[in-house]
Parts: C-alpha cells; sequence; structure tokens
C-alpha cells in the first residue's frame, strides 16, 4: 500500500519537521473571522493559512519552515493544496499570528491531484510522522495544460523535458508535431546563441524530443555544454509544405541577424 510517507520521502521532505494541516470549508468561525469556501481563490487560501492561534496548544510556537497543507473532502478524505515555506513571524494579534507565507515547489506537480485518507476526522493538524502511515487514495490526471501558441513559447531545458515527456503537455506535442520551423537555443549563462531548423520529413516536436534526450540534439556545437542553462524558442514557424529551400533561407537570415556565427555558437 503506497504511504504519505513515501511521497515526503520522494519530494525530501523530514517528516519531523513538516505540520499537515487540513482546512475545512466553513464560511465563519467562532469568533465571527472568516473563513473559506469551494470557491475561495488560492490568494484567499494562503491568506487563511496565515493566520494561526496564538495558543502554542493548537500551534508551535515557533512554527518549521515547511508546512503541508490540505483541503478535507468528507470525513476521512483530504486533497494536497499546497506545501507553503514560513518565512517568519510577522505580527501578532489578540487571539491570534501572523506569518509570511509563500508557496513552496516542493510536492508542486501533487497539488490538487494528491488524495490522502485523513484518519483523524477531529484534528485539523497532525505530525507529518503520524501522517506518513496515511494511506495515498488517489492521484489524478494532471489538468492539461493550454497550449499558449507558437509566438508565446519559451521554455528552459527542465520544462523542455516536460513538455516532451507529460501528459498534460498532449496539446503542445500535437501543435509542435504540425509545423517546421527555425528556432533558437540560448545558452543563459553567457548568452550565446544556437539556431537551428526543423525541415524536410522532421517537424519541430522531433527536433526539440532529441534535445530533450541528451541535450544537444546531436548538434557538435553543442556538446559538452550544461543543458540546463539553455533557453528554447521558435523564430518562425512553416506549414509542413514549404520548400526546404525557404526554411534554410530563413535559418541562414537569423544567423546572420543575430551574428551567432561569430558571436554565436553556430558554425555554419
Amino acid at each position: 500500500m503506497l504511504t504519505f510517507g513515501t511521497i515526503l520521502s520522494a519530494a525530501g521532505i523530514d517528516p519531523a519537521e513538516a505540520p499537515l494541516i487540513r482546512h475545512v470549508f466553513i464560511k465563519e468561525h467562532g469568533d465571527s473571522s472568516p473563513g473559506i469556501l469551494p470557491e475561495s481563490t488560492d490568494e484567499r487560501i494562503m491568506e487563511y493559512t496565515t493566520y494561526q492561534s496564538i495558543s502554542t496548544k493548537s500551534f508551535p510556537a515557533q512554527p518549521p519552515r515547511f508546512w503541508i497543507v490540505f483541503i478535507a473532502e468528507g470525513s476521512n478524505r483530504a486533497r494536497l493544496w499546497s506545501v507553503v515555506e514560513n518565512h517568519g513571524l510577522v505580527s501578532t494579534e489578540e487571539h491570534r499570528r501572523v506569518f509570511d507565507l509563500t508557496a513552496s515547489d516542493a510536492m508542486a506537480d501533487l497539488n490538487n491531484r494528491l488524495v490522502i485518507s485523513w484518519k483523524s476526522p477531529r484534528a485539523w493538524k497532525v505530525k507529518a510522522t503520524t501522517a506518513a502511515t496515511y494511506p495515498i487514495l488517489e492521484i489524478a490526471d494532471a489538468a492539461p495544460i493550454p497550449f499558449p501558441g507558437f509566438d508565446e513559447l519559451v521554455l528552459d531545458y527542465t520544462q523542455l523535458q516536460a513538455v516532451m515527456r507529460e501528459h498534460r503537455y498532449a496539446a503542445w506535442r500535437t501543435a509542435l508535431a504540425s509545423v517546421l520551423g527555425v528556432y533558437l537555443i540560448t545558452d543563459t549563462r553567457d548568452g550565446r546563441q544556437y539556431i537551428g531548423k526543423a525541415d524536410g520529413e522532421e517537424r519541430i516536436s522531433q527536433r526539440w524530443s532529441t534535445y530533450a534526450a541528451n541535450g544537444h540534439g546531436g548538434n557538435v556545437e553543442l556538446r559538452g555544454l550544461d543543458p540546463t542553462s539553455f533557453r528554447y524558442s521558435l523564430l518562425r514557424v512553416f506549414d509542413p509544405a514549404t520548400p526546404d529551400s525557404e526554411i534554410d533561407a530563413a535559418e541562414s537570415h537569423f544567423k546572420q541577424a543575430l551574428d551567432t556565427r561569430r558571436h554565436g555558437l553556430n558554425r555554419n
């Protein structure tokens, strides 16, 4: 049985240092302070999380760096909302403290997808060491991400790998598989640029998949460089029926315009 402890371990989060908080939907608390509702925005949920009771019995006097926040779904289900990072106490009010919180990248790919069995329906907070034994009930498919358009496409290496691999980027792969084109790779460490093309039977998706696989795509100029600093974008796209000569001319134009032969990574 898959447990939450396995997820924590994969995320590199120490269960001894990360409490789990479970929010429930409530319009107003007994002290007249507002709660959250199903239609509450992420901004509102974050604001709600920043306020914690001043009582150390309900929350630590010195809360840890990471908090794992869930939203209740019935009495025994809880869906991951986000891991938040605590940057410290901002102020103290009459009955509560206010913390500076930001969303963390930890487990971000599981936000709104991961559902665990919450074994203590009356508890709004448990230690991660306790929750480590809680079973995973569901990991939903990631929601599809709309393709932003060829003119808006700018990817770093990690994003490129995700686009070529993950189901949520299926629409992106479909779009990139429909065009030929001239593309730009920028090494963000020093600003040097490489211009390449996809023509003939090769589409942009096929060409970029080789970069995602090995970082250099077979290009001598890029071998030996660290692809984690690369940024990928499209300069111009073409219909698959476009003659190779037209794409060659466009590639040559951009190499000259951006001077990538003398001051970049192109050798020809």
